[in-house]
């Protein structure tokens, strides 16, 4: 009874659809592109898949079976565990992962509001009017009118959620990820026949075996890594909350991992072969997917029909990331609070909105408040959920829930990988971070 009032995914595809479109979020067509352009390239490719599938799919594992053991989000997860050992402190030490979806939201409705005005400005041609990619871009963030698209896109989220979890985010999922995973398609072939585009191409798939002696390209990687595959201690446990009994974890958290990968490569492909061909920087950082890119379809032919298919992309990733993060405080307010779905869903819109205010408006506001929630507070709710699950809970009974459902079930060997090697590089992940912006 207790599941059906909470609502459920019903099949394990779109379940994994789900998790996907949490993980392919702007991460993958923002951050990974420009981190592989810095860091060398293939070079930066190896460590990062040795990780995302030797550690990643792990994490995926504790996230999806502590949401699922507990049947609830991080606070309700945190506090039944703690209970279970006598004390009382998880339901105030699971607030932290809340507190860092919280954050994360406000960031993720700021940036999905400017890719929709993208969308419209490449749509309406707006955007080729411009004087400069850069101009345009400078004219949008850090303004008022941005605090308008930050609404409309957080109104299209909402939609969605409204609905709830298999009438709305799995229904959703299913639509959007095979429609985005197409347009990343189209958009790749039209990449790769741009002149000069192979230069692109010999640059992601010929490493530059000189980074792999870096220790920051390894560190990057890594955090990369766990980044993005939606660790955080929030979404994929409120997702997992959802599993059935038969649903496969361990299945599950592979093929996450590995449609997310293929992604990111895809998004890796679109871009940086057309910064080559049109002789920009694949290193230029932040400013790739707003600046850079935009500067490429201005003057590419047809480049306003390949900005609209870009930026129709970028907003389903957005969305279905924004969707991830949201569920995780509409259902901290339906399982704490005992509130409607509906209830919650408005009210979480009316904060999320007033909270973007000071960041929409104010660049240095938001840069600030970007690192701060990406370098420190991430990495660590990751780590909270982890010890949660493999150290108090147990790894022995971690691999039990883990196990439950599973056609091929994770052997012994799994326990001490999960709990001291996972959780110690989760560790180092913050550490190194922290040591990172000091240096």
């Amino acid at each position: 009874m207790e599941k059906k009032k909470r609502g459920g995914f019903l099949t394990r595809n779109g379940f994994v659809l789900a998790c996907v479109g949490s993980a392919v979020g702007v991460g993958n067509l923002w951050m990974f592109p420009w981190r592989l352009g810095q860091f060398g390239g293939a070079a930066f490719l190896i460590p990062y898949l040795l990780f995302v599938y030797a550690l990643g799919t792990i994490g995926l594992m504790g996230e999806f079976g502590l949401g699922r053991y507990a049947q609830r989000g991080p606070v309700g997860a945190f506090d039944k565990v703690f209970r279970e050992r006598g004390s009382g402190l998880g339901r105030y030490l699971g607030a932290y992962p809340l507190l860092t979806a919280f954050s994360a939201l406000v960031i993720y409705t700021i940036v999905s509001g400017w890719i929709l005005h993208y969308l419209a400005a490449s749509v309406t041609g707006a955007f080729f009017e411009a004087e400069s990619a850069a101009g345009y871009f400078g004219g949008l963030a850090g303004t008022s009118p941005s605090i308008l698209w930050a609404l409309a896109a957080l109104a299209v989220s909402a939609v969605i959620l409204y609905a709830g979890v298999s009438s709305g985010i799995e229904r959703a999922s299913r639509i959007m990820m095979p429609v985005l995973l197409g347009l990343f398609a189209v958009l790749v072939v039209r990449s790769l026949t741009l002149p000069g585009a192979l230069n692109g191409v010999r640059y992601l798939l010929l490493p530059d075996w000189s980074r792999l002696a870096e220790p920051l390209t390894w560190a990057m990687a890594l955090g990369q890594a766990f980044f993005t595959v939606s660790l955080a201690g929030s979404g994929m446990v409120v997702y997992g909350s959802y599993m059935s009994r038969d649903m496969d974890i361990p299945s599950s958290a592979l093929q996450t991992v590995s449609l997310d990968t293929i992604a990111a490569i895809l998004a890796s492909l679109m871009i940086i072969p057309a910064t080559f061909a049109f002789q920009l920087d694949p290193a230029s950082g932040p400013p790739l997917l707003f600046i850079t890119l935009p500067e490429i379809f201005r003057n590419m032919p047809a480049g306003q029909l390949f900005s609209i298919l870009f930026f129709a992309g970028v907003f389903i990733a957005a969305v279905s990331s924004h969707i991830s993060i949201m569920e995780v405080l509409i259902e901290a307010v339906i399982d704490q609070l005992g509130r409607s779905r509906q209830w919650a869903v408005l009210v979480i819109c009316a904060v999320i909105l007033t909270l973007c205010i000071p960041f929409a408006i104010s660049m240095q506001y938001f840069t600030i408040f970007v690192d701060v929630v990406t370098v420190y507070m991430v990495p660590l709710a990751a780590l909270s959920a982890a010890i949660v699950f493999f150290w108090v809970l147990g790894a022995s009974q971690a691999r039990s829930e883990v196990n439950t459902g599973s056609q091929r079930p994770v052997g012994k060997w799994w326990e001490p990988v999960a709990k001291y090697l996972f959780v110690g590089i989760a560790a180092a992940i913050v550490v190194l971070q922290v040591l990172y912006r000091i240096g």
